[in-house]
């Protein structure tokens, strides 16, 4: 497999994005619904103990294929007097590069009446690497456990509010009450990003559909920026979910008819994700890895890519114009530095495998730019360049195989176990193999007096300049905000260097 068709937008992004936009991300076309007239005279409220439908399977469409199911069940502890366990699963299969890709989650969350949190267990499967995310509430503070690779992280989250989990996000409005105007706001805890998110709800119409039978009452939820819409029934079913303009369906269905995507989804020959991801530029880039200086024209872009001294972006009429130049300092390094030594979840510096290894790679070598070669050529020589995704620089390390973000967490977590301060970086690359722009990972590092962009996953140790930063950060969270990204950037070419 050559470089260019690593990444291909799928990182971690897009298994994230999925799981994540189905309750988080979407909004609805106006012309498949119509208003229903008033809506009956008492709205629709329940109790977690009196659902009339406490259990429900939904099939997920991504781009027009079947690629999955969800299923939850509610049901109460008879041991446990006012408590209730809200049971979720969500099995997803893609394909990406000609390989599958799995993504599983399995979540028992344990809630009071009013679907606060009492504790909670997630077990989050994708390409074969787990996290899990357990957590309880205890005097005033969420206490969580991460384990990942069989390391160990610990969060203690002081709380002045009552927290949800992201399964109440779905029976919030009916617990409440779906009268027309109502508005919700309350605070869940993330088990993919690892965060407290504040989530609005409002009970925004009575409405009828061809897509559905019978009249609804449309939610709108949004969260993290993103807005979702649903349409819940007044026994309480969710009969329609949609996300990113349409191009992600959660829709209520039986159980065979919803497990029935595994047939569907390996008979399924399409790039899914990157069709959905792929930006064609106009004008064409014909020796992309060896350019070093590149001027692009963006239109349809959410918000002002950041500026640098390796990038410099401005707003123009049509968007932004943005000249990038390979092996530019992208800042002077800083009292931050600190910052980029830490260990985390994804890049766990501190673990002694990761410690040794880097040691061993690097042996007697204490210049840093030395090192930096060292690491790349080891990556290079043992990572298998693969659509698999990973949790942390652990899985990465422990299965030799992985996507651009694997890579890129991996390398942050040698170089931060050398001392080199490094952090990880994620936008847009060209792919020569798909004649077009997808999303990607690689790092930048401070050496001497400023940070450089280093690419792990095509062994570039001066990224090229194709390389647009959008974001910095490692989690979840800080990848997140992509999600507006993509579907509505366009990009055109205007000049390009080699």
């Amino acid at each position: 497999m050559t470089s260019s068709r690593l990444c291909a937008g799928s990182g971690g992004l897009f298994a994230f994005l999925v799981l994540t936009v189905l309750t988080v991300s979407g909004c609805a076309t106006s012309r498949y619904f119509h208003d229903a007239g008033p809506p009956p005279a008492t709205p629709p409220r329940y109790s977690l103990a009196d659902l009339p439908v406490p259990e429900y399977w939904t099939g997920v469409i991504f781009n027009g294929d079947k690629i999955g199911f969800t299923h939850v069940l509610v049901r109460p502890l008879p041991d446990e007097p006012g408590r209730f366990m809200i049971e979720s699963d969500a099995a997803l299969l893609l394909r990406i590069l000609g390989y599958s890709k799995t993504v599983n989650l399995r979540a028992q969350d344990v809630v009071d009446g009013e679907l606060r949190i009492v504790r909670f267990a997630h077990d989050h499967d994708i390409d074969g690497n787990r996290l899990q995310v357990s957590g309880e509430m205890a005097g005033g503070e969420l206490r969580v456990t991460l384990n990942n690779a069989g390391r160990v992280r610990e969060q203690r989250l002081t709380l002045d509010q009552p927290v949800f989990p992201t399964s109440a996000i779905a029976f919030y409005p009916i617990v409440h009450g779906l009268a027309l105007g109502s508005h919700f706001r309350y605070t869940i805890y993330n088990s993919e990003v690892q965060r407290l998110l504040s989530v609005e709800q409002r009970v925004a119409g009575y409405e009828r559909s061809d897509l559905f039978m019978g009249q609804a009452y449309r939610v709108e939820t949004s969260t993290l920026g993103h807005g979702a819409t649903t349409w819940i029934d007044a026994h309480g079913q969710p009969l329609l979910e949609m996300a990113l303009n349409g191009v992600i369906i959660s829709a209520l269905e039986g159980r065979s008819e919803a497990r029935r995507y595994l047939t569907q989804a390996a008979l399924n020959k399409r790039e899914t994700l990157v069709e959905f991801s792929l930006i064609k530029p106009e004008g064409t880039l014909t020796q992309p890895r060896a350019s070093r200086e590149l001027q692009l024209e963006l239109s349809g872009a959410p918000w002002p890519p950041p500026s640098d001294g390796r990038q410099q972006c401005d707003a123009k009429a049509s968007g932004y114009t943005c000249t990038i130049r390979a092996g530019v300092s992208a800042g002077p390094g800083g009292a931050e530095d600190k910052a980029y030594l830490q260990s985390s979840v994804q890049a766990p510096s501190d673990a002694a495998a990761i410690k040794n290894t880097a040691a061993g790679i690097v042996g007697d070598a204490t210049d840093a730019d030395r090192q930096i070669d060292l690491l790349l050529k080891w990556i290079a020589a043992n990572i298998q360049r693969m659509p698999v995704d990973a949790f942390s620089a652990l899985d990465v390390l422990e299965h030799r195989k992985a996507e651009c973000q694997g890579h890129a967490y991996l390398f942050a977590a040698f170089a931060r176990s050398l001392g080199i301060p490094t952090r990880v970086v994620n936008g847009l690359v060209y792919s020569e193999q798909f004649h077009g722009f997808l999303y990607h990972t690689w790092v930048e590092s401070r050496v001497g007096d400023g940070w450089q962009a280093i690419d792990p996953t095509f062994a570039q140790r001066e990224a090229d300049a194709t390389h647009l930063k959008l974001v910095e950060g490692e989690s979840g969270g800080d990848v997140l905000p992509l999600v507006q990204w993509v579907g509505k950037v366009r990009i055109r070419v205007q000049s390009a260097k080699p």
